[in-house]
């Protein structure tokens, strides 16, 4: 739509603003009227108009079988649109137009903003199967018509109450039609069931809403007068009402077709079952981010068991095999320490890998400098967790072998990230040192150090990636990580 408006009309930003703001809404009204809708605007000349959205109904048959945003019409082919637009009035004059052998009742709605006419609202019936409406079909239709005029008018939709319609009842949920002073003149079988999950064991019909709501919802004080204003439909207004184990969604919208309240609509949903399964998973949430927490706290205790007796230990190589448990335990405890903050199995690594690189430059005895450039990105805890301890193997054999036993140099990781619209996106991750470099001979798919064993073991076993180890173009060392991630959006 922000295109088809910039492109063909001459209306503002704020205009353009309004029309979102009425599309957000008109499901409702399409619905309520067992019509589809097209909003049609005029073009800069004033010669032809433009269909910039299209809604259908979920409560009938369409009349449109193809869509219809996008295309333009001159002005005087629809005289019902130059009608509406030139006098700002709903035009209901004509007979039925034909399609494909169907029926259809074609009306015009216009639709302003500040006292302009900025579209027209085409509301399109389809006929084929009309019969003797229901007492629900006629509130409906009557709805319908009242909201219609609030269009014309310039009062709907409600510029201060912003409406998420994925979320917010719809009119198959559950509706209530009251008079004016909040009393309830229909309520739809859908809305009873709601009221009757609440605990009320009579009907709706007669009473006021508004008291009833406030009734049925357990306080601790006095009457929630908030919530009877509210279900009494003085305000455009969304709330929710617990009571007697359920929970309904209400949303108010008062009806002003002639600029005074007449009456008022209540949309309401039973979300009671959507509720308990958030709280769910709110609280499985909560026991996973425990758990990490849990472990992150065992794992800092082993490491420091293990420093403990490092200490007592009188054999430097078992004084420095102690020492390197402790930092891969270490590294697999910040994976956990970040998990336990976060609201699903995923982590920013970038973070991970500051902390990896900061834990491993402790224990270097010269000065090494060591640096990250690229990003990560997040990773899934299952890749996190094995890649953090790789990072920590192959980090903590630079700065043991390549700058040995006090030397001076650096150390640079680098992390691009492939193209997430790949088949399988990959991450390649750099390590290089400028330090000695390889001995004579090396082959780190065949030799090396427990470390290097569990670099092969983790990357390819579990991460499925590869890993290769060979001398830096001018000096040192470089090792390649390269394994598969999946894309997060």
């Amino acid at each position: 739509m922000n295109d088809l408006v910039r492109q063909h009309t001459a209306l503002s930003e704020s205009d353009l603003d309004w029309l979102h703001l009425l599309v957000s809404e008109w499901q409702l009204l399409s619905d309520l009227s067992f019509a589809d809708l097209v909003l049609w605007v005029p073009t800069h000349d004033g010669t032809r108009y433009v269909s910039v959205a299209q809604m259908r109904p979920n409560t009938g048959p369409t009349s449109y079988q193809d869509d219809m945003v996008g295309h333009l019409v001159p002005r005087g082919r629809r005289p019902l649109l130059d009608a509406a637009l030139d006098e700002g009035r709903i035009v209901r004059e004509g007979d039925p137009e034909w399609r494909e052998e169907v029926p259809v009742r074609v009306e015009s709605i216009p639709v302003r903003r500040e006292g302009r006419v900025l579209g027209v609202i085409a509301r399109n019936t389809n006929l084929l199967t009309v019969r003797t409406p229901s007492r629900l079909e006629l509130t409906y239709l009557q709805s319908a018509s009242d909201l219609a005029q609030m269009i014309a008018a310039g009062s709907f939709p409600f510029p201060e109450q912003q409406v998420d319609m994925d979320a917010s009842p719809r009119a198959g949920d559950g509706l209530i039609r009251l008079d004016a002073d909040g009393v309830v003149q229909y309520a739809s079988p859908n809305a009873l069931s709601a009221y009757h999950r609440l605990g009320l064991a009579a009907d709706l019909v007669g009473q006021h809403l508004g008291h009833v709501t406030a009734e049925l919802a357990p306080s601790r004080g006095p009457v929630d007068e908030a919530l009877v204003k509210l279900a009494s439909g003085y305000a455009p207004r969304e709330t929710e009402v617990e009571g007697n184990g359920g929970v309904i969604q209400l949303r108010a919208i008062p009806l002003k077709p002639k600029g005074s309240r007449i009456g008022s609509l209540v949309l309401l949903r039973d979300v009671t079952e959507l509720r308990r399964r958030e709280r769910e998973l709110i609280t499985k949430d909560a026991t996973i981010r425990e758990i990490h927490h849990r472990v992150k706290n065992n794992l800092q205790t082993v490491a420091a068991l293990l420093r403990l007796q490092a200490r007592r230990m009188d054999s430097d190589q078992g004084r420095e095999a102690l020492n390197e448990a402790v930092r891969r335990v270490g590294s697999i405890a910040i994976v956990h320490e970040t998990l336990s903050q976060n609201l699903d199995e995923r982590v920013e690594f970038d973070d991970i890998a500051d902390r990896v690189i900061s834990m491993v430059a402790e224990i270097s005895p010269g000065k090494v400098d060591c640096r990250r450039n690229g990003r990560f990105g997040i990773l899934d805890a299952e890749v996190a967790t094995p890649l953090s301890m790789v990072l920590t193997e192959v980090l903590q054999n630079a700065l043991e072998h390549a700058f040995a036993p006090a030397g001076h140099g650096t150390v640079e990781v680098t992390a691009v990230r492939g193209d997430a619209r790949a088949v399988e996106p990959r991450l390649l991750i750099t390590v290089q040192d400028d330090g000695r470099g390889l001995p004579e001979g090396f082959d780190p798919q065949r030799t090396g150090n427990l470390g290097l064993q569990i670099v092969r073991t983790l990357v390819e076993g579990e991460l499925g990636g590869t890993f290769d180890m060979r001398p830096a173009p001018e000096r040192g060392t470089r090792v390649v990580l390269d394994i598969p991630v999946r894309p997060h959006k």
